[in-house]
């Protein structure tokens, strides 16, 4: 026998939304700032990978939907960005195009194959659909191969700002982001965004009440690997490179374990995780292999303490103290 769920009233809805838009304005806030006190190069990485979590999260977090391959998208968009900037002289922001609509394209192919199963089955054939990726990308005479494609120009991006200055790329980057999440946040907020967590909740009654489910999924993994896509084109002009570990299975971990840390199912979770993990990584990165392990350790202490990620801890406990 189902329980019904009680659905929240009115000054709920409007004290979340408001909580939502004090933590906007305070994210906002820091990043505005933060380049005049932090290596800009380390924000802009966490800034990339960032987006990367937040377009995982929205097809884990409100489709339930467990992708292994995500990796192929991030890889794939930086490979094409950094090919059509290097070898067809594209301007910045038709190579990040570029790259976001080849993820893009590519989305829509492992969803079409993938989400006629659902739990460990879609996850198996997004990460078996990943590997031949990445194989493609070590083998493919274009990629480099385990070299890569390396001194990709950053140019001038409209033809007006010179993403030679580091700060002009750190902005560039920043408003990249702002745009990638809150076109997921318009997304989740939206009707479209209510049917996608309707299939979450409750696939067999989504289909009974007359929604085509397997079209909304598909959107759902068209619109995360695109926008995985405009991470991956974004940091590929960042860093001048593109390389094989973007397309790797381990990338596509990491990405689980950003959203898992920060929160599952939650606006900021994945920002928030994101940037753990690239701190973790930036200042253990002297103990080597040994990262991995501490990295782990932190994970399993984080999923005993903090069952709902930290931010989905904080707004439980600010929710319990009003």
């Amino acid at each position: 026998m189902s329980t019904a769920v009680p659905a929240l009233g009115l000054p709920a809805v409007e004290a979340t939304l408001r909580h939502q838009y004090i933590a906007f304005a305070a994210m906002l806030a820091f990043f505005a700032v933060a380049p005049f006190f932090i290596y800009p190069v380390f924000l802009m990485k966490a800034l990339c990978f960032a987006l990367f979590a937040c377009a995982f999260n929205l097809l884990i977090g409100y489709v339930g939907l467990l992708s292994f391959g995500h990796a192929a998208f991030l890889g794939t968009a930086g490979y094409v960005s950094a090919y059509t900037a290097k070898i067809w002289g594209f301007p910045p922001e038709l190579a990040i195009l570029a790259g976001t609509a080849a993820s893009a394209v590519l989305g829509l192919a492992f969803g079409a194959l993938a989400i006629r199963r659902q739990g460990i089955y879609f996850a198996m054939i997004t990460l078996a659909l990943a590997q031949m990726i990445y194989f493609f990308a070590l083998q493919a005479p274009f990629t480099g191969g385990e070299d890569g494609i390396q001194s990709v120009p950053r140019g001038m991006m409209f033809g007006l700002i010179d993403l030679r200055q580091p700060l002009a790329m750190y902005f560039t980057v920043l408003a990249i982001f702002l745009g990638g999440f809150l076109i997921i946040y318009r997304t989740i907020h939206s009707p479209f965004g209510q049917v996608l967590k309707a299939i979450r909740e409750n696939e067999p009654r989504a289909v009974s009440l007359g929604y085509k489910v397997d079209q909304y999924k598909l959107m759902a993994f068209v619109l995360s690997a695109a926008l995985s896509g405009l991470a991956g084109g974004t940091k590929a002009i960042v860093f001048q490179l593109a390389s094989l570990t973007d397309v790797h299975w381990t990338m596509s971990g990491e990405v689980v374990l950003m959203t898992l840390l920060g929160g599952l199912g939650t606006v900021f979770g994945p920002v928030a995780g994101a940037f753990l993990v690239i701190t973790l990584e930036s200042y253990l990165a002297q103990y080597g292999s040994w990262v991995t392990i501490i990295q782990g350790a932190i994970f399993v202490v984080c999923v005993l303490l903090f069952r709902r990620g930290i931010v989905g801890e904080l707004g439980r406990l600010i929710k319990k103290s009003l």
